[in-house]
This record gives C-alpha cells, structure tokens and sequence, in this order.
C-alpha cells in the first residue's frame, strides 16, 4: 500500500506521517458511493411506502403517546391532588420529566452545532436526526410545567404583557425564567434545524411528482435554487446560526441548574451544577442519538454506508469520555459533602446511598459511570447493537439522576417531623410514558416525510473522499 501511493518518493517526514494516518484513516462514505446513489438512497426512504416495521414501531408509540392526553384531560378535571406530590415533595416526576427531556433537547443542537463549528466531518450523517430530536423532546418537556402551574388557563402570566393588564411577573420565579429560556432555546433550534434541511427539501421538490407533495416541498423550501450564491448566504448563515446556538445551549443548561443551585436544601446547592448539566446533556444525547440511528440503519440497510461503524465508534468513544465525567462530577459531590462539614449536606448523602431511594442511586452510579467504561473495549463499540442497549440504559441512568436529585433532597430536608415518603401515581407515571411515545411518534413521522440524513453534507463526503484518493496516488497527503 505504501509503495503504491508512491511514499518512496522524497517526501518530508511530516507529509509521510500525514499520508500513512489518511491511509489508516477509515471512509465516512464506504462502498465508493457516489451523488446519484446518495440522493436514491436517502430519498428512497421518503419517497417509497413505508415498511411493516415502521408501521409497527409506529402504531406501538402511537398508543403510548395517546397516554399524554388521557392523563391530561384527567387531571385537569379533578385536580393536582391526582399526582403524588405532597409536603414536602412538592416537585416530583413532572419536574424531573421536563429536566430529563430538556436535557436531551440541549444534546441535539449543542452535538450539532459544536461539531460544526469543530469541521467534524463525521457530523454530516448523524446532525439532522440530532436536531429533529431537540425538537421533539423540547415539545415534550414543554408539557410538564405547562400543566404542573396548576391553573392552566392563566400560563399567559408567564408572558410578558404590558403593564396595563394589571400583571406582572415574578422575575424572581424559576418558572418564568424557564419559560424565557426554552421558548427562546426552541425557536433558535427551529430556524438551525429547517436551514440545514432547505437544500434537501428542494431535492425532495424536484423529485416530486406533481401533487400536494410537490408543492408543500416548493413552499417549505423557499424556491432554493442551489446557485453559487445561494450557497455562499446558506453556509454563513448556517454557521451563524451554530455559533448561536452553542452559547444558548450553555445557557440555558445553566438556566436550569441553577433553579437548583439557588436554593439553600442540601444536595442542591452545588457549584457543580451548570457544567454538570451540560456534560450529561451530551452524555444523553448521544445516547439518544445511538438508540435512534441504529434501529434506523438496520431497518433502512442502505444507510449502513451511510451511518458506518466509525460513526457509531466516535459515539461510543464520546459516551464514554463524558461518562467520565460525569462520574467526576459524583464524586466531587460526594467529596464536598463531606468536606464541608456539613451535617445535612453529609446525611443527605448518606441517605441518598442507604436510605429508601438508594436503587435510584445504584442505577445512576451503574449506568452513567461504570457501563459506559465497557467502550474501552473496541469490540463493544464495534457492536452496533451492544451500543444501541447501553445507550438505552444511560438513558435509564440520567432519568435516575434526576430522581435523586429531585426527590431524595425533597424527601428527607432539615427537620426530621417534616419527612415523607414520595410515591408517584399512575397519572404521573402515565404522563411521561406518554411523552415518550409522543417522542418516537414524532421522530418517525419525521422519517416519513424529510430526510433523516443531511444529502448536501454527505456529498460533500465523497467529493473530499475522491479528491483524497487523487492526491494519495500522487504521493500528496491530501490538505498537505
């Protein structure tokens, strides 16, 4: 392979070294695809009826989001009273439901666009899935403190309005900054979601066949005409738009942690907070990602060279990293709790290790920190579906953390007389199976009627691929 691509030649140690990693380096496109084959296969999965395994993965998230609305008629009927908060857990699984959803809507504009901004060029096959997903998990968590205000109909109180209507806002209120932070977080996420999918909806348009189709792409698309100058104005404004989001994502992750560490109950005023919620929030959203992409390339198996195994590496190879450090971060509370000399902050601990709530904190422990640990191991993260179950159980281990978070430090505060116990109801159980139905109904519904895969990004992929290969038969590396 060496003397092929003519490394005899009298090259500089450092283009030699340059050449033999993009020797080793493996393709993001495999099979040698080309534009044509690309567009088909992307396309195809629009344009062509819909598998019996959609139809079933479909129909079961369908009857499982119905949960959301029968749950929500019910309780707004009779009352809060049907949720298992009490005094002083006060807080419960709606909280930790909107905390765990807006967690994985952070992931997917933050994965995205910090791997624009990086040149990653492996984001090209897995950012428009994690985009779509921050949409649909910031519309499930938007249910939790819409309804959990108690009079629904008065939610506009969290709108400023003018002065004359005799409101006013609390702005010392958590709710309404977290209001002002995912409404802004989501429209942001809208306009970087639709700008990356305007290329592929002109492609979609083109291809259509006259009808309703056809001229809803046309609409959606804005005439995109795909000229010089058109992508010059598409790929700034894209860039723009990432950078935004970057800095809101942070934002408004340490928006919501700090509702937390505000407050002076033990166990949640922690320093730690904001960059801990912004590394699980990667840490989760990858792995949401992997437990949406896999079964996707397995039910569609021309994305298998689209979504390659290096793709599912680097994603294990993140989950693991940020595992770490969110092990880290466990640890330095545990560390802090016991340095400050804190008799509350030390028995919360405690309790939270060996009290009544201790299964939630083995399974926060065991998924997040130790099973990640398995993707030392290249055969691991070279099993898509070892990956795919792991990721599936991180995700069980962060909506545990936010149990522990919410409801051991609640549970069990100062006095001892003011102690109870929190069980939550088949209400509150039902709401938040019913979002995740909603979640996987949106996202295959999406599937359906845009590509899941960025087409112009992925093209760009085998241009710099062809481009590789004709600079290595010189003996060049390519970029030297």
């Amino acid at each position: 392979m060496v003397s092929k691509f003519g490394l005899e030649k009298n090259l500089s140690e450092e283009k030699k070294a340059l050449l033999l990693e993009q020797l080793e380096r493996p393709p993001l496109v495999l099979n040698k695809r080309n534009y044509g084959w690309l567009t088909e296969a992307i396309c195809s999965i629009v344009e062509k009826p819909a598998k019996l395994e959609w139809w079933i993965a479909f129909i079961l998230s369908f009857l499982l989001s119905l949960l959301m609305p029968l749950t929500i008629v019910y309780f707004i009927s009779t009352g809060l009273g049907v949720w298992g908060l009490n005094s002083p857990v006060f807080w419960g699984l709606a909280i930790l439901n909107f905390v765990f959803w807006i967690e994985i809507g952070h992931a997917g504009t933050l994965i995205s666009a910090i791997l624009l901004l990086t040149r990653q060029k492996w984001r090209n096959s897995v950012n428009r899935a994690a985009e779509a997903m921050t949409i649909f998990s910031v519309l499930c968590a938007a249910v939790f403190p819409l309804f959990h205000i108690g009079r629904q109909w008065m939610f506009w109180y969290l709108v400023p309005v003018p002065e004359s209507y005799a409101v006013w806002q609390n702005f010392r209120a958590a709710l309404l900054w977290d209001e002002f932070a995912v409404g802004t977080y989501f429209t942001v996420s809208c306009l970087f979601w639709y700008f990356g999918l305007i290329p592929d909806i002109a492609v979609l348009r083109d291809r259509a066949e006259k009808g309703w189709k056809k001229r809803l792409y046309h609409i959606l698309c804005w005439g995109w005409s795909g000229s010089a100058a058109e992508w010059h104005h598409y790929e700034l404004g894209y860039l723009c738009l990432g950078g935004i989001a970057t800095i809101l994502v942070v934002s408004v992750a340490s928006v919501v942690s700090t509702d937390f560490a505000t407050t002076v109950l033990p166990g949640w005023h922690e320093t730690i907070f904001p960059p801990d919620f912004i590394t699980g929030a990667i840490f989760s959203g990858f792995a949401m990602i992997a437990t949406l992409l896999i079964p996707l390339r397995a039910l569609y198996p021309q994305l298998k060279d689209v979504i390659t195994p290096k793709h599912i590496d680097n994603m294990a190879r993140i989950m693991l990293a940020t595992g770490s450090m969110v092990g880290y971060s466990y640890i330095i509370e545990l560390f802090v709790a016991w340095y400050s000399a804190n008799v509350y902050e030390k028995y919360l601990f405690l309790n939270r290790i060996f009290g009544p709530y201790a299964i939630a904190y083995f399974l926060m422990f065991g998924f997040n920190v130790f099973l990640p640990q398995l993707f030392w191991w290249k055969k691991i993260r070279s099993s898509p579906w070892a990956v795919f179950f792991i990721s599936i159980l991180i995700n069980v281990g962060m909506w545990s953390e936010r149990f522990v978070i919410v409801v051991t430090a609640l549970s069990r505060d100062f006095l001892p007389g003011s102690w109870r116990m929190y069980y939550p109801t088949w209400v509150d159980i039902g709401l938040f199976v019913g979002t995740v139905g909603f979640f996987f109904m949106l996202f295959l519904l999406f599937t359906r009627f845009f590509p899941v895969i960025s087409i112009s990004e992925v093209k760009t992929l085998v241009y710099e691929m062809e481009r590789k290969e004709d600079d290595l038969k010189k003996g060049t590396p390519y970029g030297a």
